[in-house]
């Protein structure tokens, strides 16, 4: 790369294991938005319509989660729940290579911290829904389930997908915490290259240049998404 300033000879050597690392980041930033969100709707929703001692708790969490550092919750899960399996014998069970691994304490880390969030944000969103949209919707027979997903849910995203993908920036953009387990994402990735070739600022620069291509795309498709619910619910 004469063209670049910099020593830029080490990238053929290292592209699969970097395209390794970006398929990793890719399969944790999806999975954790996708079990985020399937959490962060009930977690939202109960909040507004109760029963109370389930909105407590509901409270309670997204409380807690979006009170500690997530680089705490990830290391709780990881070395603490993970310590557990062996005194339950599950290390001489088919299970165990795959608990043994730093990836499933990671989505899990990253999905409730999404929950947390984002359950937060669908209390408001739900909340901002105006009450004659959901009694016109009764009026005309729906039950609280179509109510809730013809009405109710599409509303309240609407209302809130700049936040939610801002949220979602934001959790990309945490992945890298991942390597402190031994998930070699794509900064994990970085910091192998910059451990054996001694460079500093030719990864980092690499990496970020990796993740503003991520981010890129992705508020694109949240925007998407966001043109196609319907603006008016007849």
């Amino acid at each position: 790369m004469e063209w670049f300033p910099g020593e830029w000879y080490w990238i053929p050597e290292y592209f699969p294991k970097l395209l390794d690392g970006l398929w990793l980041t890719i399969k944790l930033l999806v999975l954790s938005i996708v079990i985020g969100m399937s959490l962060a709707i009930p977690i939202g929703l109960v909040q507004v319509t109760g029963p109370r001692p389930l909105a407590w708790l509901a409270k309670g969490f997204c409380t807690v989660i979006r009170g500690t550092p997530l680089l705490i919750q990830l290391w709780l899960i990881y070395y603490g729940i993970g310590s557990f399996f062996p005194q339950w014998g599950l290390n001489e069970t088919f299970l165990w290579p795959y608990l043994r691994a730093g990836f499933p304490y990671a989505v899990f880390a990253f999905s409730i911290s999404v929950a947390g969030y984002v359950g937060e944000v669908m209390r408001g969103a739900f909340r901002g829904v105006p009450k004659g949209e959901l009694e016109a919707a009764r009026s005309i027979g729906m039950s609280p389930f179509q109510i809730l997903r013809r009405v109710w849910l599409p509303r309240a995203l609407q209302n809130v997908f700049p936040t939610l993908t801002g949220e979602f920036i934001l959790t990309l953009k945490a992945t890298p915490l991942a390597s402190t387990i031994t998930v070699f994402e794509v900064y994990g990735i970085g910091s192998q290259i910059r451990q054996e070739t001694y460079l500093i600022y030719e990864p980092l620069l690499l990496i970020a240049l990796i993740y503003l291509c991520l981010a890129g795309p992705l508020i694109m498709m949240f925007n998407y998404l966001e043109n196609k619910i319907p603006k008016r619910v007849s």
